[in-house]
C-alpha cells in the first residue's frame, strides 16, 4: 500500500514499522507533527515532554533500560538539549536511539537558522539526511541498525521543506523488536571524568568504523550521467540539483553525512571534470571536502542564508533565470502575522502599551506578536524562557544607574514551563524587582495546540494532572501572584497598576482560553462557551479608531464613511472593542 504523506508523517510512520517502543518531545516548528502522528500507534509510549532537554533525556533513560527510543526537536531545540545529546555520544545506547533535528532554513519560525549538521561532527554521533517523504521513513528504520550496530546515537537531520512536503511513501508492516534487558554498567553510563575520558578513546575508534560504514552504504550513492559535471549533495538539495541539471550531470548524492564516505567523494571527484556542492545554509561537507584537497565549488556562488530552490542553485552556478510572470507588486497587500480575533493575548498588550518607562522583555510563543504594530508592547525576544532572567538582569543595572525604569517580562504558559521557571527561581533568589506576566492561554497555542503540563491531558488523550501556575509561581518564593482574565480591561489596569507600585518582585497571571482552543468540559465550566459577536452601530460610531487600534483583525475602519465594522465571520465576542470605544458604540448580539 502506498501513501502521500509529509516527511514528519512519515517519520511517525518509520517509527512505528522500526519498532520503537518509546518517543518524546517538545512542539516545535518544523518538527511538530511528528509526535502528534506517532500518538495514534498505542504500541509507542508517545509524550511531550516540558522540554527538549527533558524530552531527550526521558528518551536517553528509555534507550538505556533496553528499548528503541526516539526524539524530535526543532533546531534551536536542540540548543537546549545540548547536554544530553553530546554526553550520548560518549556513553552510546543500548536499544536503539534515534533524535530528529529539523532545522529551519528561512526561518519561517524561528528565531535563527543554525545548520545543526554541526551538532552531530561535535558530539561524534552519526547522522542521515532524508531527501523526500519515502526516504524519512526509511531513514529512521536504517538509523536504529545502526544506532544497535555502533552503539551510537543517530541524528536525523531534516529541514522545513522536507518535513512539510508531501510524496508517495510505500507502507510496510511494524517489526516487534524486542526491549533489551538492562545490564549495569557504570564504565559505559556513568559518566564520571575517569569513565568519560576512556569512552573518549571508544567514541573515536568507533568513528573509524563508522567512516568505514560510510563509503560503503548505499545511503550514499552515484548515479553516473554526464561526467563534465558532478554534484555532491544532501537533503532537499539534492532535489533541486536534480530538477536544475537533470541528466547533464552525474551525482554523488549523500544521505549518510557524518562520517562523509570521503574516499567515495574522492573517487567521484576524479571521475568529473567541475565538481559542485550544494547544500542548504552552512558549507558542511564543502568545508571537509576541500580540507581533503579536493577542489569544488560551493559556497563561493550558492549562497549560505535563506532555503535554497530550484532558481537559486540555476542562477548561482548556471547564471540563467527562468522566465517569470511579471506584476504590480504595490498591489499585492502585505499580510504581517498578527494576534488573531479574540486573541486573550490583545487585552494585556492593549492595556501594557499605555506603559511608561518600561523595558518589556518578550519570549518565544503567539503573544510575540504583542511587540508588533499596532501594540508595540515589547521590546526583546531572544529564546525559550528568557523573558524573565533577561528582565532580572536589566533591571540590576537600571537599579545601579539610578534608572526607575520598570522591567516588564512576558511569558506564556508552556514557556513557563519549558524553561521560565528556574528564571523566576533567579528573580526571587536575587531580589528582583521585576513585573513578570503569564500568559496563560490554556494550551500549546503557537505550534498548533498541543497540550502542555497546564492543560490536564496527555499527548495520547489521557487525563493529566493539571499543574497550577499560580501554585508553582507562590511556590518558588513569589509572595505577590494576582490571576485575572485579560479580556476585562478594568481588572487588567488595576493589576497592573498594583504589581507597577510594589518594591517586590511580582506575577500577574492572565487566565484565558486560545479563541482557537476546542473548549474541554473544565474549560466550559470555568470561562462559560463561546457566543455572540460584536457589532458596530454606525449612527453612534464617531470614527476614532479606538477599536482599530487594538489590533483586531476581525475590525475594519471605512476610510469612505470614517466609520468601523466588525466582520462577524472573524469575530468571535471577545468584547475588548466593546470597553475601549468611549461613545458605546459597539455591543454584542447573538447572545
Amino acid at each position: 500500500m502506498k501513501k502521500l504523506l509529509t516527511g514528519n508523517e512519515a517519520i511517525a510512520l518509520g517509527a512505528y514499522e522500526a519498532g520503537v517502543h518509546y518517543a518524546s518531545a517538545y512542539p516545535g516548528t518544523p518538527s511538530t507533527e511528528i509526535l502528534e502522528n506517532i500518538a495514534p500507534y498505542k504500541e509507542i509510549v508517545a509524550e511531550w515532554a516540558p522540554n527538549e532537554k527533558v524530552a531527550v533525556e526521558s528518551a536517553v533513560g528509555a534507550c538505556y533500560a533496553g528499548a528503541r527510543s526516539l526524539t524530535a526537536m526543532k533546531h534551536v531545540g536542540l540548543n537546549v538539549a545540548a547536554d544530553p545529546f553530546f554526553t550520548m555520544g560518549y556513553t552510546g545506547v543500548n536499544g536503539g536511539m534515534v533524535l530528529i533535528s529539523a532545522d529551519d532554513p528561512g526561518m519561517h519560525s524561528s528565531q535563527n537558522e543554525q545548520d545543526n549538521r554541526y551538532y552531530a561532527r561535535m558530539a561524534k554521533v552519526a547522522m542521515v539526511e532524508p531527501a523526500d517523504s519515502q526516504e524519512c521513513k526509511d531513514m529512521v528504520i536504517k538509523a536504529m541498525e545502526i544506532s544497535e550496530k555502533y552503539d551510537t546515537l543517530v541524528m536525523i537531520r531534516m529541514t522545513t521543506r522536507v518535513c512539510h512536503s508531501k510524496s508517495v511513501v510505500e507502507v510496510g508492516e511494524r517489526t516487534e523488536v524486542p526491549i533489551k534487558p538492562y545490564k549495569k554498567d557504570t564504565s559505559k553510563y556513568f559518566i564520571a571524568p575517569a569513565v568519560a575520558k576512556q569512552l573518549h578513546l571508544v567514541v573515536e575508534r568507533k568513528l573509524v568504523e563508522l567512516e568505514k560504514f560510510s563509503n560503503e552504504t548505499d545511503l550514499n550513492f552515484i548515479e553516473w550521467n554526464d561526467k563534465k559535471i558532478g554534484v555532491i549533495s544532501s537533503g532537499v538539495a539534492y532535489n533541486y540539483a536534480r530538477e536544475v541539471f537533470g541528466d547533464s550531470a552525474s551525482y554523488l548524492k549523500i544521505g549518510f553525512s557524518f562520517p562523509l564516505p570521503m574516499e567515495k567523494i574522492k573517487k567521484f571527484a576524479e571521475e568529473v571534470e567541475t565538481l559542485y556542492v550544494i547544500e542548504e545554509l552552512e558549507p558542511f561537507m564543502e568545508e571537509q571536502i576541500r580540507a581533503a584537497g579536493i577542489n569544488c565549488i560551493g559556497k563561493d556562488k550558492i549562497p549560505n542564508t535563506w532555503e535554497l530552490n530550484p532558481d537559486i542553485v540555476e542562477k548561482s552556478l548556471l547564471g540563467t533565470q527562468k522566465p517569470t510572470i511579471d506584476y504590480d507588486k504595490n498591489v499585492a497587500v502585505g499580510r504581517p502575522p498578527t494576534l488573531c480575533a479574540g486573541c486573550p493575548h490583545r487585552g494585556f498588550f492593549y492595556e501594557l502599551s499605555k506603559r511608561k518607562n518600561v523595558m518589556i522583555t518578550g519570549d518565544i510563543g503567539c503573544y510575540t506578536l504583542g511587540g508588533t504594530e499596532p501594540l508595540n508592547a515589547m521590546d526583546t525576544v531572544v529564546c525559550m524562557g528568557a523573558s524573565i532572567s533577561m528582565a532580572h538582569g536589566a533591571k540590576k543595572v537600571f537599579e545601579k544607574n539610578n534608572d526607575d525604569k520598570r522591567l516588564v517580562a512576558v511569558i506564556g504558559d508552556s514557556t513557563f514551563f519549558h524553561s521560565g521557571m528556574t528564571s523566576l527561581l533567579d528573580v526571587v533568589y536575587n531580589k528582583s524587582n521585576t513585573v513578570t506576566c503569564i500568559l496563560d492561554n490554556r494550551i500549546t497555542a503557537m505550534t498548533g495546540h498541543q497540550e502542555n503540563p497546564g492543560t490536564g491531558f496527555s499527548l495520547q488523550g489521557d487525563e493529566a494532572q493539571i499543574t497550577d501556575i499560580e501554585t508553582i509561581v507562590k511556590a518558588l518564593g513569589i509572595k505577590h501572584v494576582k490571576t485575572i482574565n485579560p479580556l476585562r480591561r478594568e481588572a487588567m489596569k488595576e493589576a497592573m497598576d498594583w504589581a507597577f507600585a510594589l518594591n517586590e518582585p511580582s506575577v500577574v497571571i492572565t487566565r484565558y482560553p486560545c479563541a482557537l482552543k476546542k473548549y474541554s468540559e473544565q474549560d466550559i465550566e470555568e470561562f462559560g462557551p463561546i457566543q455572540g459577536v460584536c457589532e458596530v452601530d454606525q449612527e453612534i460610531c464617531i470614527g476614532c479608531k479606538a477599536c482599530a487600534r487594538t489590533g483586531c483583525p476581525a475590525i475594519h475602519f471605512q476610510h469612505e464613511i470614517k466609520k468601523s465594522y466588525i466582520n462577524e465571520a472573524q469575530c468571535v465576542g471577545c468584547e475588548l472593542c466593546m470597553q475601549v470605544c468611549p461613545v458605546k458604540a459597539i455591543s454584542k448580539v447573538g447572545v
